[in-house]
Order: C-alpha cells, then sequence, then structure tokens
C-alpha cells in the first residue's frame, strides 16, 4: 500500500512524562464500564436464576441486596482483570482484539471464582445457588465482550476524526520514515497524527511535503508536537534533550542488535514493533492510581490533622495576633506550573516571603549569606525564624497545611522537592524534576532530610522519578512518619 520499504525496525519508546495523555482518560472510562457491565452482569444472572430457572431454590437476598454485596466486592474483579495486562495499552490496538477476548474468558472465571472463594470464606451467603456462578461467569465474558468492543469503536470513531490524537513529528532520513509518515496520515486510529517531517525529501510522500521543515528547533516551533520519532541515530542527544526539555514523548528506532526482550512493553505501529521503555512509570493508569491515593489519604490527613492545626493557629495568633498564621509561597509543581503552597509561618513578619539573602542584609548580617548557602541552605539558630517556628519546623508540623494542595491537586504525597522558582538554575536536570508533581514529603526527605547534600537531594529525587511505584510511595509515608516522630534530620 505504501511502497517498498525496508523491513521495519522495532522502536524503542521512551515515554517521557507527556503533557497530553488521552490515554488516561480512556483507561478511567474503561475501568468505570467494566465495572457497571461486572455489576449488570450479576443481576442478570440473579433474574436468570431466581425467574428464568424453574427448579427450586433458597436464596433469601433481595435484588437490591445482592448487587450492593456484589457493588463492594467489585474491587476484587477489577484486580483480577489487572492482573490479566486487560487495562494495558498493547491490548486496544487492533492486533491484540483476540488476545483480549482470551483474556476475558480466563479472568471472568479466576474473577468469579474469587467472589465465590470471598463468600466461602467470610460466609457472605453470596451464592446458596450454586449454579449462578456459571451464569455470572458467561454474562460477565459476554458484557465486557459487548462494552469494550463498543469502547473500542468509539475510540476509533474518536481518532478518525483527529479530536484526541497526539501531534507527532518524525526525523530522520530512512525508509521507516516513508512507512511512519504513509501510515499515520492513513490511519489516525493509530492514535497519532502527522504535523512535521524532518527528513530529506525523498523519503517523504510528495502529498505529504508540505509538512516538511528544514530543522527539528523550526518543527517544534510551528507545529507544537506531542511525540518525536526519530528513525535514523543522527544527533539523537539532541532530539533526545529536547522532547525532555519540552515533556515530549520520544520513540527511536535502534538497530536490532540493541534490542532484548527485557526493554519494556511492545506495542505495534501499524506493522512496525515498538518497545515502550518508559523514563517514568508515572504515567497514563498510574497517574490515575496516584491521584486516588493523595485524594484518600490526604482527605483523612485533613480530617485527623484538624485539631492539631486549630491548635497551632490559636498559638500562632497569641504570639504574634497581627501576622498571619498561614502564608502561601509560590513554588514549581509538574510542566514548570507555578503553584501556592500553604504553611503555618514560621518566619518572623518582617522576613516572611523575602530570599534569604533580602532577609539576612535587611536584618543588617549579610556575612550570613554564604554561611548559609556553603551549609547547604541551612544555618543553626536561623535568625529569621520564631520560637514557636523553630518547634513547628522541628516537628514538621508547619507543613499540615499542604494537605489542602495535595486534596487539591497542585501536589502529591510524595514527590521531589517543591522547586522555588529561582532555584531552577541550579538544576541540571530540572526538566525531569518538573516532569512529575512536586511532592509533600519525598525520598530525599526521608534519606536525611536536611543532613544530606543538595546533589545527594537532587539525585534521589530523580531515583524516585524513575522508579516510581505505589509500594515506593507508601514506604516513603511510613518512613515520613518515622523521620518526623524521631525528629531525624529536621532543622
Amino acid at each position: 500500500m505504501f511502497g517498498p520499504f525496508l523491513p521495519p525496525q522495532p522502536l524503542v519508546c521512551y515515554n517521557i512524562y507527556m503533557k497530553k495523555d488521552p490515554g488516561l482518560i480512556f483507561h478511567v472510562f474503561l475501568v468505570f464500564g467494566d465495572a457497571c457491565s461486572i455489576l449488570l452482569s450479576f443481576l442478570v444472572a440473579y433474574l436468570m436464576r431466581t425467574h428464568l430457572d424453574q427448579r427450586p431454590f433458597y436464596f433469601e437476598s433481595e435484588p437490591t441486596q445482592f448487587v450492593f454485596s456484589i457493588l463492594l466486592l467489585l474491587p476484587i474483579y477489577i484486580v483480577v482483570l489487572a492482573a490479566f495486562g486487560l487495562y494495558k495499552k498493547t491490548i486496544f490496538l487492533n492486533h491484540g482484539r483476540w488476545s483480549e477476548i482470551g483474556r476475558l474468558f480466563l479472568a471472568s472465571i479466576v474473577g468469579v471464582m474469587a467472589i465465590i472463594s470471598y463468600d466461602y470464606f467470610f460466609n457472605v451467603d453470596l451464592f446458596p445457588v450454586r449454579v449462578m456462578a456459571l451464569y455470572s461467569i458467561v454474562t460477565c465474558f459476554v458484557s465486557l465482550c459487548i462494552f469494550r468492543g463498543l469502547i473500542r469503536l468509539i475510540r476509533s470513531q474518536i481518532l478518525k476524526s483527529r479530536k484526541a490524537t497526539l501531534r507527532a513529528i518524525i526525523v530522520g532520513s530512512t525508509k521507516n520514515t516513508e512507512y511512519l509518515t504513509n501510515y499515520i496520515s492513513a490511519y489516525p486510529e493509530c492514535g497519532f497524527s502527522l504535523v512535521g517531517v524532518v527528513a530529506s525529501a525523498k523519503y517523504i510522500p510528495k502529498d505529504l511535503r508540505r509538512r516538511q521543515y528544514s530543522s527539528l528547533k523550526e518543527a517544534l516551533r510551528r507545529s507544537k508536537p506531542d511525540v518525536i520519532f526519530q528513525t535514523d541515530d543522527r544527533n539523537t542527544d539532541y532530539v533526545y534533550r529536547q522532547a525532555i526539555n519540552r515533556h515530549l514523548s520520544y520513540y527511536f528506532v535502534p538497530s536490532s542488535d540493541m534490542l532484548t526482550s527485557q526493554m519494556g512493553e511492545l506495542e505495534l505501529i501499524g506493522d512496525t514493533p515498538a518497545i515502550l521503555v518508559r523514563i517514568t512509570p508515572l504515567v497514563g493508569g498510574a497517574k490515575f492510581a496516584k491521584r486516588l491515593c493523595d485524594i484518600v489519604i490526604g482527605s483523612i490527613g485533613l480530617i485527623l490533622a484538624a485539631i492539631p492545626m486549630m491548635i497551632i493557629w490559636i498559638a500562632q495568633k497569641i504570639t504574634d495576633p497581627k501576622a498571619p498564621a498561614i502564608y502561601a509561597d509560590t513554588r514549581l509543581s509538574r510542566y514548570n506550573q507555578r503553584v501556592k503552597i500553604y504553611k503555618f509561618r514560621s518566619m518572623k513578619p518582617e522576613y516572611s516571603g523575602m530570599s534569604p539573602e533580602d532577609a539576612f542584609i535587611k536584618m543588617g548580617k549579610p556575612n550570613l549569606i554564604k554561611k548559609y548557602r556553603k551549609n547547604g541552605d541551612k544555618i543553626e539558630n536561623d535568625p529569621r525564624i520564631t520560637r514557636l517556628g523553630h518547634f513547628l519546623r522541628a516537628t514538621s508540623l508547619d507543613e499540615l497545611p499542604q494537605l489542602f494542595n495535595v486534596v487539591r491537586g497542585d501536589i502529591s504525597l510524595v514527590g521531589p522537592r517543591a522547586l522555588v522558582p529561582g532555584e531552577l538554575r541550579h538544576y541540571g536536570d530540572r526538566s525531569m524534576l518538573l516532569s512529575v508533581k512536586s511532592g509533600l514529603t519525598g525520598l530525599a526527605q526521608v534519606s536525611g532530610r536536611r543532613d544530606i547534600s543538595f546533589e545527594e537531594r537532587r539525585a534521589l529525587d530523580i531515583y524516585y522519578i524513575q522508579n516510581w511505584s505505589l509500594a515506593l510511595d507508601f514506604r516513603i509515608m511510613f518512613r515520613t512518619i518515622a523521620a518526623v516522630l524521631f525528629r531525624r534530620g529536621a532543622k
């Protein structure tokens, strides 16, 4: 269809913290739709046994009671679907349709068996009529297939309208450039729309040469892409760095000897195999899971912290009635977004909101500036801080108002340290550090908090970004509690 070209090479996708992530919305609807399908399936199974099947039975549960019980157990079924890889991106490509049906059949059996096991061990009495289990397996499998087929159709139509596609530019003069330009242009349902090509004219089909650019810089400026495909190995460091700086996804075509089966998750773009290697795992469904944890745990934290926060507010007003108890400081979070971070005031009012340099000059002690910076942005008995402020900082109670930021979505419970705008010049990896939301706590804080050097803190933040997992988040939260209780590294 596209003319002669060399056998397509595998692609390595460095999926680096894309701003535009339509797949996340799709997965949210998919989980919600699966839950509705499963709930409806069990209700249909119940009605089949109690109304259509003429054999006698003994079943006390009313339909509403039965459905409510299944609703409480839905997370078990969703976990089973996830365990069978039914929320992975590759499942929803055309090449994964039969694989999806096979996995849905197995997941329907295991999901129902898991609920039956729970019913047996905890004596919930959901399945006194055992044939309902068989009905449930069949109805769950059929409903999930129908729903996902409908979702696939809707997704395909939306992508064909190019309303949710990722804007892609292709860099490199190879036969794969010719293939990808043709394929992406002809099949928007692949999820991409072609907005630019940086390549020799002979590798660009004639009808697409209007999208040719002479340089990557010009293509980035004028086409505003979401994705970069690179099909040769020229200036890869430069192209990759441009993708990082702009928070774009980056696909690279490596030589075959670079590939191993351990590199990542296989995708297909047309007939071209693509191996997805994420710089940060915090994309797609992972972002949704992390945000859900932030809302739930952050809300619980606010409820538990309500009384301590009220006591601190009263203490602030008693010690200094005219000064505000809480102040908002501008920090940088994900994608260089400026957010207002709330904290209990620990500085004296006359120095609150000022840079350390300006504050030390104002108090007539400019000699402390060098000492402050040399000592890793801290100084013993800092004269800017109030007596109550020293206590709040030592116990980290000054950070309790940031729970509002967490619930609101400005920051996350766990993440890299929120950067002050003026600090950016110190961070060579600032684009990576700004690829995820900043955190109320983080790996650097629980690894010594203020007792480790600036370089060590930055390295730990980057490690967290590249190795994120929910398990790591929970370990950091537990270690944060221990660090606060034992006041390790607090200043």
